[in-house]
């Protein structure tokens, strides 16, 4: 499975990434050790994350993510609810 996900950071600020594995990515960036964005802005909560069957789905979905303004990334977490991770 392949997620794409976006982050609120400290600062209020948002963050979109994908990976292949969630919960171990969420784990790297609040370590510190996740994109440079992220590094200065811990802690991150997940707002918001999809799920693709292909990586080039999630990074075709991450691209357009990110080509959204802040206010429809807002009403796109908004109008999403979180699903809990499996554990």
């Amino acid at each position: 499975m392949n997620y794409v996900y976006i982050l609120r950071c400290a600062d209020g600020s948002l963050y979109t990434g994908y990976t292949n594995d969630l919960k171990k990515r969420l784990k790297t960036h609040n370590s510190g050790k996740g994109a440079k964005y992220t590094r200065c802005r811990l802690p991150l909560e997940l707002a918001y994350y999809e799920t693709y069957e292909t990586k080039n789905e999630a990074m075709k979905r991450e691209y357009s993510i990110k080509q959204l303004s802040r206010p429809n990334k807002l009403r796109l977490i908004s109008t999403n609810p979180l699903i809990p991770l499996d554990d």
